[in-house]
């Protein structure tokens, strides 16, 4: 998990963001996801509540930056290829998929979905930073001359992040073949790229990314 900070820029202690993260992973050790409350993670952490309240607005975004990416999530370093930054990023998702469990995951995405405005805030800040990640490395590719155009970075998103969470999280097969999968999407992707595949014409929904940590 990324170090992040206060919307006014000031970076948060470092001791409190480490304890909230060890005591998420703790509570979800043992009771689950459906026993993870904020008064739990609170207690076990050592912290107040409102502590943890000055950083995420929900359990759902605590649970989402400490186990997935936070706001603060950076594109992978430039690999001189789309080949090598595609991999390189579902390299990267793949790890952080097969991290929390296929019941955690499922548990805080359909809280997630049962609830429209907390649907919306995700879109618009965690996803938006993924999907803000792969317009650069689209960008990069633009650059190199590797594409002439770039496709909708939604619809890469979901090239990209569709077979890893259906073998992890949908089938919850072997979680040790991931970075191997992660590869083969990204050699797909690739090469439907390059060979211009994809709809020219935007299929989303533009969201844009946050400037700062939601709730701050």
């Amino acid at each position: 998990m990324a170090t992040s900070k206060h919307a006014g820029g000031r970076p948060r202690e470092q001791r409190v963001d480490t304890a909230i993260a060890a005591a998420v992973r703790a509570v979800i050790g043992e009771s689950g996801y459906a026993g993870l409350t904020v008064d739990a993670v609170a207690a076990t952490a050592g912290v107040g509540k409102a502590s943890i309240y000055r950083r995420y607005a929900t359990k759902q975004e605590m649970t989402f930056a400490v186990l997935l990416h936070d706001l603060r999530e950076e594109s992978p370093a430039d690999t001189g290829t789309l080949h090598g930054d595609l991999s390189a990023l579902t390299e990267q998702i793949a790890e952080q998929l097969r991290g929390p469990g296929a019941g955690t995951l499922t548990g805080l995405l359909a809280d997630i979905r049962a609830d429209p405005e907390l649907r919306t805030r995700f879109a618009e800040t965690f996803l938006a930073v993924e999907r803000g990640i792969i317009t650069t490395l689209l960008d990069r590719a633009i650059t190199r001359g590797e594409l002439t155009h770039r496709p909708d970075a939604a619809l890469v998103q979901a090239l990209l992040l569709g077979p890893l969470f259906a073998w992890l999280i949908v089938l919850d097969e072997d979680s040790a073949r991931a970075t191997e999968l992660a590869h083969l999407v990204a050699t797909v992707a690739t090469n439907a790229l390059t060979a211009n595949l994809l709809p020219t014409e935007t299929w989303s929904t533009p969201v844009t990314a946050p400037d700062a940590v939601p709730g701050r």
